[in-house]
């Protein structure tokens, strides 16, 4: 689905506890592929740098139920450098759209002490909207967001079903190679996120596996979590 010149997805969430998390995983692992760029059967990690405006409107927009919202963040994988990406992740209603570019390290280092004028020449569309988002609305740094994600995919319908373990919140930086960098866990040990992706419809094969009708949907943010989860213990 097309929506502003934009893909539209539907993104299901679900709380599965250790028992469904098990029965789950070797049910899908028996049909989709694991994700390649896992370096591990048990996944690997996403770190990611939300940035919201002086109001906090991308946190109460969520808490809200607002029908057309929007985040930005920078996120990175395995605390590496190699691999820096801005996304925007947005919201209509029931669908999501996910947009992204890349960045060098130099312009993060910029972004993360609030210069936008780094993005000004910028020609990408996303990183143009971005540098708005800095120099004209102050958008700033808000929370890391980390987990242990594990993907599955469905390629024949782009079907891709995720994992996401030890969701934790940054409460001493938002430096996502700070090598300092406190986590605090944010959900009880052992629950775990899985959320299922598709576009038009889930196929019947992938469904019967899932089985996302046996668990209960929840609108889950992981932002929301972990930026609540830092007011609560400590704000850098």
């Amino acid at each position: 689905m097309l929506f502003l010149g934009r893909k539209l997805r539907h993104e299901l969430k679900y709380y599965i506890n250790p028992h469904e998390y098990v029965a789950l995983r070797q049910r899908i692992s028996s049909l989709l592929t694991l994700d390649k760029h896992s370096g591990a059967s048990d996944g690997y990690c996403v770190r990611s740098l939300y940035f919201d405006g002086p109001h906090d409107h991308a946190l109460y927009d969520k808490n809200n139920g607002v029908f057309s919202r929007e985040k930005y963040r920078i996120r990175v994988y395995n605390g590496s450098d190699r691999v820096i990406k801005l996304e925007r992740k947005s919201k209509y209603g029931e669908y999501v759209c996910k947009e992204s570019a890349s960045l060098s390290r130099d312009v993060y280092d910029r972004l993360l002490v609030g210069d936008g004028s780094v993005l000004k020449d910028a020609t990408v569309p996303l990183l143009k909207d971005f540098y708005m988002a800095v120099e004209m609305r102050g958008f700033r740094p808000a929370v890391i967001v980390d987990y242990i994600r594990e993907a599955y995919i469905y390629e024949y319908e782009d079907v891709r079903i995720t994992f996401d373990k030890k969701l934790s919140g940054a409460v001493n930086t938002y430096d996502l190679f700070d090598p300092n960098l406190a986590l605090v866990e944010a959900l009880e040990t052992g629950r775990t996120i899985m959320e299922v992706k598709f576009n038009a419809f889930l196929p019947e094969s992938v469904r019967l596996l899932a089985q996302p009708h046996a668990h209960n949907r929840s609108a889950i943010s992981k932002y929301v979590i972990c930026r609540e989860l830092g007011i609560k213990h400590f704000t850098p």
